[in-house]
């Protein structure tokens, strides 16, 4: 996971994001694994993992507050369940194989128009509540965390802080945009740290 996040931010450096429902096309068709990249599918594995580690923190933490972890925990679970199941990748990716494979003018169209849908969705409204979700759920394990004497509250209060800057959606304008770059920073440190206390809970 925190392997994926640099390697990310790379990529998206060197490979703008695609504006048109074509340069998707272009970008799987040359370069497909830029593909995976742009169209989220590690974040998407990033999140299937991050469910993990949202049971590893109700178990760790449940006895600070089991009441208030229980609701942060189904939250982000929410969330990830809906960013998950409108994640387009291999949508996109067989859209763009059929748009180069055809020579029908009229197929393309349909194609490109079915693309412009998969982006529609996959950009909309569940990656904001996602967002949000999982943002609000990394604020409240993190003030249970605060209580925590194995956690500490460094820890904590850097959860909150990461928390407090994934609360505006990346989709959001400028604003976005830069809250989610800044939120890397705080998050980063934070997983290293809850990953190493994982490890010794572990032994």
């Amino acid at each position: 996971m925190l392997i994926i996040i640099p390697i990310q931010i790379i990529v998206f450096a060197i490979f703008p994001m695609s504006s048109t429902i074509i340069e998707w096309f272009e970008i799987f068709n040359k370069y497909p694994i830029i593909g995976l990249f742009h169209s989220d599918f590690f974040l998407m594995i990033d999140n299937i993992l991050m469910a993990v580690i949202y049971l590893a923190f109700y178990h760790s933490l449940k006895s600070i507050n089991k009441g208030l972890l229980q609701i942060g925990i189904i939250i982000g679970l929410i969330g990830i369940a809906a960013y998950v199941s409108t994640c387009k990748t291999f949508e996109l990716l067989t859209l763009s194989n059929n748009y180069y494979k055809t020579t029908s003018e009229i197929e393309k169209n349909i194609i490109i128009s079915s693309g412009q849908t998969m982006l529609a969705i996959w950009q909309g409204t569940a990656f904001d509540v996602y967002y949000v979700l999982n943002a609000i759920t990394l604020l409240i394990v993190s003030l249970v965390m605060y209580r925590n004497s194995i956690f500490g509250k460094r820890t904590a209060i850097i959860g909150l802080i990461t928390g407090f800057f994934m609360i505006i959606p990346s989709t959001v304008g400028f604003i976005g945009l830069i809250f989610s770059l800044i939120s890397l920073i705080p998050w980063y440190i934070f997983a290293i740290r809850f990953g190493k206390i994982f490890k010794t809970l572990s032994v």
